[in-house]
C-alpha cells in the first residue's frame, strides 16, 4: 500500500466534514423553502458534546414551534402579570392572564401567580373535562355574551343563493392538503351550493399533494411568516406570499375529479401587493393569454376572471410583486380556504398586517373563521398552557379585529398518542391543552368545539390509527383522508345542530 493511500481514508474525513461545515453556512430554511432548517455545525457538535445527556423534557421542547419558544421566553424575562383566575369546571380553575395594557384594568386577585415557564414538568392537576355530549352530537360550546356566537355565520347562510359565503379554516399539519377540510367543503357545498377550493398558495413544491386541485408552475420564491427575511406588510390571514424569482413567474390551476364541486369553478382572483407597476398575464383553461396592467400600490390589488373554467393560469415577470394567492370559487355558495402551516402553533396570527387585511376584505371577507392549532403546541412534559393560552387570546383577538365581521370557532386540538412501555395511550397532557384552548373561547366569547371528543374521547386515535381501513397515521397524530371524512361528518353535525337551534 502506498503513503498516499495510507492518508487517503483522513483525507475523505477532512473533505467530508468540510462540505458538511459549508453546506451549515448556507441558508437552508430559505433555499427549501422551509422544508430544512439551518444549522451550525461547530454550535450542533458543542451542543452533542456538552448535552449529550438530553432528558425528556428537553427532547420535547424541541418538539415545540420554534416562535412559541421564543414568545413564552418573552413572556418569562417581563414582570408577571396580574392574573384573574375564574372557574373551568365547578372545581377546576384555570389562569388567565390579562391580555394587553390597552385593556381595562381588571380587579386584582388574592392568587396572584407568576407565569410559568415555556415546559416545566410540575405536576398540575389535570382538569376535569367538560362533557360536551348531547346525545351523539358533541355541541359547540357558546361562549359570546348573547349566547349567539355564530349570528352572522346563520345570517350570511341565509344569503347563501345570492352570495358567497365564505369560511377560513387556519391551522397546522393536522389540516394540511386539504385533509378533514375537503369533506367540510363538499358537504357544505351539497348543502348550500357553490364550487372551486378556495384559496391556493401561488406554489407548492408539492403541486399532487391536495386531493382537491392540481398546481404547478415555476419561478416563485415562497415567504412565510417565520421565515427570516420576510416582509411584514405583506404577511395576510395565509401567512406567507410568493415572490417572482424569474422573468416569467408561472402558477397554473386544475381542477380535480375526486371531489365534488372541485372539477370547475365560476370565478377565480389573484390577489397581489405591486409596489411598482406591473404587467401580469392570466389565462382560463388553454385559451388565449391576457394581459393586466396593475399601477403601483402597497395596498392589495386584485384581478379576477369570470366564466366557467376548469383551469386558471397567472403569469407575470416583476420581481418586485408579492403573489398572496389565488382564489377559485363560485358566484354564491359556500367557499372554504384551507390555510394549513406545518410546525406552527397559532402564535404568529398576532402578526398579521391590519392593513392588509383591510385592504384585503374588498375582495375576500370572511363569516366563519375556524382556528385549528395544539399540537405543536404540546409535549409530555408541559402541563401549564396558561402562557399558550395568553398568546392565542392575543393572537385570535387579533384576527378578530382584522375580520370583524366573522364568527369565530376555536377546534380543540384532536387525540395525539403517548407511548407507555410498549402501548399507546392519550397523551395524558391532552386534557390541559383543551381546557387552556377552551379558556380562550371563554375569554373571547368565541364557540369552541372539542375535536377529541368527537373522535371518541380517550384513546381515540389508537383506535383511529388501528381501524381497517385507518382514519389516522401511524404518528398516532395525523388524520388520513378517511379520518378527515369521518371528523368532517362529525364537524358538521356538531355546526348544523349549532345553527338550526
Amino acid at each position: 500500500m502506498s503513503k498516499n493511500s495510507k492518508g487517503s481514508p483522513f483525507l475523505i474525513l477532512f473533505t467530508a466534514v468540510a462540505i458538511v461545515a459549508a453546506v451549515s453556512l448556507l441558508p437552508l430554511n430559505k433555499i427549501s423553502r422551509g422544508l430544512l432548517r439551518d444549522f451550525n455545525l461547530a454550535g450542533d457538535i458543542m451542543h452533542i458534546t456538552e448535552k449529550s445527556d438530553l432528558d425528556a423534557e428537553k427532547v420535547e421542547t424541541q418538539q415545540i414551534d420554534p416562535e412559541l419558544i421564543a414568545a413564552m421566553e418573552e413572556i418569562d424575562v417581563e414582570q408577571p402579570a396580574q392574573a384573574d383566575e375564574y372557574a373551568i369546571e365547578k372545581s377546576d380553575t384555570i389562569t388567565r392572564q390579562s391580555e394587553s395594557e390597552s385593556e381595562p384594568e381588571q380587579p386584582k386577585s388574592e392568587n396572584v401567580q407568576p407565569e410559568k415557564s415555556p415546559v416545566t414538568s410540575e405536576a398540575v392537576e389535570p382538569p376535569v373535562p367538560i362533557d360536551p355530549h348531547d346525545g351523539e352530537i358533541i355541541v359547540m360550546e357558546d361562549y359570546s355574551p348573547d349566547g349567539n356566537g355564530l349570528k352572522r355565520f346563520k345570517s350570511a347562510l341565509a344569503q347563501a343563493g345570492n352570495r358567497v359565503v365564505r369560511i377560513a379554516f387556519l391551522g397546522d399539519s393536522y389540516i394540511e392538503g386539504d385533509i378533514f377540510t375537503q369533506d367540510v367543503r363538499e358537504k357544505l357545498q351539497d348543502q348550500y351550493g357553490g364550487c372551486g377550493v378556495g384559496y391556493v398558495n401561488m406554489y407548492s413544491e408539492f403541486p399532487g399533494f391536495r386531493r382537491s386541485i392540481t398546481q404547478s408552475g415555476s419561478g416563485w420564491e415562497v415567504y412565510n411568516v417565520s421565515m427570516k427575511g420576510h416582509n411584514k406588510a405583506y404577511i395576510s390571514i395565509t401567512q406567507q406570499y410568493s415572490m417572482p424569482v424569474s422573468e416569467k413567474a408561472t402558477a397554473t390551476y386544475k381542477g380535480a375529479k375526486r371531489l365534488k364541486h372541485t372539477d370547475s369553478w365560476e370565478k377565480s382572483r389573484f390577489i397581489y401587493i405591486s409596489p411598482d407597476a406591473a404587467t401580469i398575464n392570466t389565462r382560463q383553461d388553454n385559451g388565449e393569454w391576457t394581459s393586466h396592467s396593475s399601477s403601483a400600490s402597497s395596498d392589495a390589488q386584485c384581478i379576477e376572471v369570470t366564466g366557467p373554467m376548469k383551469s386558471f393560469s397567472v403569469s407575470t415577470g416583476n420581481m418586485s410583486l408579492a403573489g398572496i394567492g389565488v382564489w377559485l370559487d363560485g358566484n354564491n355558495g359556500i367557499s372554504v380556504d384551507c390555510m394549513s402551516s406545518r410546525g406552527f402553533s397559532g402564535v404568529t396570527l398576532s402578526r398579521v398586517s391590519s392593513s392588509l387585511s383591510q385592504s384585503m376584505r374588498r375582495y375576500i371577507d370572511y363569516d366563519l373563521i375556524v382556528i385549528e392549532y395544539g399540537i405543536n403546541a404540546m409535549s409530555e412534559a408541559q402541563t401549564d398552557y396558561s402562557a399558550y393560552s395568553k398568546l392565542m387570546i392575543k393572537s385570535i383577538g387579533h384576527i378578530k379585529e382584522c375580520y370583524p365581521n366573522a364568527d369565530i370557532i376555536i377546534m380543540g386540538v384532536g387525540d395525539r398518542g403517548s407511548k407507555r412501555g410498549t402501548d399507546i395511550i392519550t397523551m395524558p397532557t391532552t386534557y390541559n391543552m383543551i381546557a387552556a384552548q377552551r379558556d380562550v373561547a371563554r375569554h373571547l366569547g368565541c364557540v369552541f368545539w372539542d375535536t377529541r371528543e368527537a373522535m371518541g374521547g380517550e384513546n381515540a386515535i389508537v383506535t383511529w390509527a388501528n381501524a381497517n381501513p385507518p382514519k389516522a397515521n401511524k404518528d398516532y397524530i395525523h388524520l388520513t383522508h378517511i379520518g378527515g371524512r369521518k371528523l368532517a361528518e362529525e364537524f358538521l353535525k356538531s355546526l348544523n345542530n349549532a345553527i338550526n337551534k
